[in-house]
């Protein structure tokens, strides 16, 4: 059954209205407007009252980059924000980056649920968890945070910095971090032999290696899945995968991973979705997870 699941428990974050290709957000006590590719429909609230409440407005100059506009110059760069859901506790620091970004993406809260809530449940006394394309951390500061020995795998080093500031915010420690392409990387765990409780693929469409490597999702991610699926603790063990891709669909993520791995336990896919105050919903992404845990 396809599913459509939406975070519970942020209170440092909530999307207030969407429509006309642009988000109204809120990050702890700063409110954003933002572009969104895929608010396709109009917005609820009135273009006035997104304009009374915003603080910071993204400007784009190209399709890729762009600039900040502020009402009041005192409003922060970089501000931290919080996510509690009683099981894990993490911290975030957010930042206005060229590319529209801020260094998190609030419906991945679901997966953060998904692997406290899955480690918890092992009687591994301490599980292996890798994280690929990891980005900032959200996922690693969530594993680490319920107990985990966590590796955090991304190919751009500023990133990786990134999480590492996040990691010290949270007032985690030992997260291991590597950058490099996350496919040659995955190639080389395989050769050593090594085994993961658990794995997070939050693959972007397209990239790059630190070494000028191509990643493409249509054409590298069945690739991958059939490693990774080799790394898996054949006792206890979870996987996420998470995409972005608007090709991508609940079912086609389905079909790789049981292509990939036919003897996977109780998997969920579907739909990551922000449910917005104003009462529409953004769709943000598609994912399929499953999880064993021994008998």
């Amino acid at each position: 059954m396809i599913q459509l699941l939406t975070p519970l428990y942020w209170k440092d974050y909530e999307l207030i209205d969407c429509g006309d290709f642009e988000k109204l957000e809120r990050f702890g006590n700063v409110i954003l407007i933002r572009p969104e590719p895929q608010a396709v429909w109009k917005k609820v609230l009135s273009e006035k009252e997104w304009t009374k409440v915003h603080h910071i407005r993204f400007k784009g100059r190209s399709a890729t980059s762009g600039e900040w506009i502020k009402k009041d110059q005192k409003t922060p760069d970089r501000w931290h924000i919080n996510y509690d859901n009683t099981e894990i506790s993490i911290n975030f620091r957010l930042a206005l980056t060229s590319f529209k970004h801020l260094g998190i993406f609030p419906e991945q809260a679901v997966n953060w649920d998904y692997i406290a809530e899955c480690l918890g449940k092992f009687k591994t006394v301490q599980p292996k968890v890798l994280n690929l394309f990891a980005y900032t951390g959200g996922a690693s500061l969530a594993a680490r945070a319920a107990g985990a020995d966590t590796t955090h795998v991304d190919s751009i080093k500023q990133v990786v910095t990134w999480a590492n500031e996040n990691q010290e915010i949270s007032k985690l420690d030992n997260i291991r971090w590597v950058v490099e392409d996350a496919l040659k990387f995955v190639k080389r765990e395989l050769k050593r032999g090594k085994k993961y409780n658990g794995i997070i693929l939050d693959p972007p469409a397209y990239g790059h290696g630190p070494s000028g490597e191509k990643w493409k999702l249509e054409d590298n991610i069945q690739e991958m899945m059939q490693d990774v699926v080799q790394l898996l603790d054949s006792e206890e063990h979870f996987l996420i995968l998470n995409t972005y891709s608007l090709g991508f669909s609940s079912v086609i993520v389905e079909n790789l991973i049981l292509s990939s791995f036919p003897e996977a336990k109780n998997l969920e896919c579907g739909e990551l979705f922000l449910q917005a105050t104003s009462g529409c919903k953004l769709p943000l992404g598609v994912f399929g997870k499953f999880c064993k845990t021994a008998i």
